[in-house]
């Protein structure tokens, strides 16, 4: 078992060729909004109804929660992510502190976590084109808005809107991030609308009872799920995107400044937004009404009397909503390269394109992977499934600074994680909550996914890693 514990050098990126090296081109203002992209998107438009049927009002205590927990793993993965500049975010810093074999696991789980974000955001984007189609009186024929759980035969717009992205993508980052800086202002001009008209319209008696559930997860006796956790396991999906900023690193002009603010900054800020967007709408309309709705912030302006307002949020999401599955498929294809360019995948998939310098042919594949899953698996199914890959995630990469400070304290750091012997156990602890909170059939799927993943690792992975040859 010795493959099991090999390591990178913390100098392994000084000997990677040239032709395998991403393009250096983004700043910290392509980071920040990499970050709020990321995180801002089917998390706070769609799945506020999924946490507030769960939680009732006191999704906003599961708002807070994931906040917290976040924070603490930003962290982490800020100190980390200074530390080792180099693309792969938690799979790169698991390789070099802690060994092969689990950064087998975690990057296998990035693998899933960006994978089903992606299609997962491609789903609420779907639901509110559809909203907004109907609105203007268009109805798209049912078979082709949900796959065959919802009795259609493929959710096509989720496909589509996929396809986009993906081309995009392929033409280069630097102008994915430039296109996504203009797409997360939309997105933020069309919360601040919501804040203003579903606050002016908070009524207290909304909010009362603030737990009907109570906090720790359980089941109802009907087949829910319910109470705070059980709503934070699944609203944990809002905060993804931070940690893809790290997966920028490489492709970084000054990492030593630019991926902390791109970071840690996006998280606070999208932290206070998630909060106070979903204490508006609980406060503003009964939660049991919106909670099924596949668009709840447009379905609480419509019932308010806002059509206007309500449209105007619809097309800002169908708008901005893409972000999301930009800056997921962003790090899922990065994480997939330097897999590939460590060996541990076939190593024709980290070849580059020579103009762009992006890989194309990775982009494509991960694209088509995404389509598929977002036309036809269902959204709650897809996100809490996410969720695992990145508790998982976030567990390695706490760990790792932990392990780091005790082997190397000596280490030039341009970030130290602050009260690191309380932050990081925090945000080990806090990920172990979580993943028991998440329903037994998810941890099923999830454990079934990694031991695909270790087979596929002992029979391809352990052989032609790069570790193992360095020729």
């Amino acid at each position: 078992m010795k493959f099991w514990a090999r390591r990178k050098a913390l100098d392994a990126f000084a000997h990677v060729a040239h032709e395998h090296q991403l393009k250096k081109s983004l700043g910290w203002p392509h980071l920040l909004a990499l970050g709020i992209g990321g995180i801002i998107g089917t998390g706070i438009y769609t799945l506020t109804g999924i946490g507030a049927e769960r939680a009732g009002p006191s999704v906003v205590l599961a708002f807070a929660a994931c906040g917290v927990l976040c924070m603490c793993a930003s962290l982490a993965y800020a100190e980390m992510a200074t530390l080792l500049p180099q693309a792969g975010s938690a799979y790169t810093y698991t390789y070099t502190v802690l060994g092969e074999g689990l950064a087998w696991v975690v990057g296998w789980s990035l693998v899933l976590e960006y994978a089903l974000s992606s299609s997962a955001v491609a789903v609420g984007w779907s639901g509110y084109m559809v909203g907004l189609l109907h609105s203007l009186g268009v109805d798209l024929p049912p078979i082709l808005l949900a796959g065959p759980h919802g009795g259609g035969i493929v959710n096509l717009p989720a496909v589509l809107i996929t396809l986009v992205i993906t081309a995009l993508l392929a033409h280069g980052t630097k102008e994915s991030a430039t296109v996504n800086i203009v797409l997360v202002a939309i997105k933020m001009v069309a919360l601040a609308i919501f804040i203003v008209l579903a606050g002016l319209a908070f009524l207290p008696e909304h909010m009362h009872p603030f737990m009907p559930y109570g906090f720790v997860s359980h089941g109802d006796g009907l087949g829910h799920v319910r109470g705070v956790m059980a709503a934070a396991a699944i609203v944990f999906f809002a905060f993804f995107g931070f940690d893809a900023v790290s997966t920028s690193a490489e492709e970084v002009k000054n990492p030593g400044r630019d991926l902390t603010i791109g970071i840690v900054g996006s998280m606070v800020i999208c932290t206070i937004i998630y909060m106070v967007v979903s204490a508006c709408a609980v406060g503003a309309w009964p939660y049991q009404e919106f909670a099924g709705s596949g668009e709840p912030l447009a379905f609480i302006l419509r019932s308010l009397g806002h059509p206007g307002a309500a449209f105007a949020i619809g097309a800002a999401a169908i708008l901005a909503l893409p972000s999301v599955i930009l800056v997921m498929m962003y790090g899922q294809t990065r994480v997939f390269f330097v897999m590939s360019r460590d060996g541990l995948l076939p190593r024709g998939l980290c070849k580059l394109d020579q103009v762009r310098r992006t890989p194309v042919r990775l982009t494509v594949l991960v694209g088509l992977l995404v389509a598929f899953v977002g036309g036809f698996f269902r959204l709650d199914e897809i996100a809490e499934l996410s969720n695992a890959g990145t508790l998982t995630a976030f567990i390695a990469v706490a760990v790792c600074v932990m392990v780091l400070r005790k082997t190397r304290p000596d280490l030039e750091r341009d970030f130290r994680c602050p009260a690191v012997w309380i932050v990081a156990p925090i945000a080990v602890i806090g990920c172990v909550y979580f993943m028991a909170s998440l329903p037994a059939a998810t941890v099923l799927r999830f454990i079934g996914w990694n031991l695909f993943g270790l087979a596929l690792y002992l029979i391809y992975g352990r052989r032609y890693s790069l570790a193992a040859d360095p020729t």
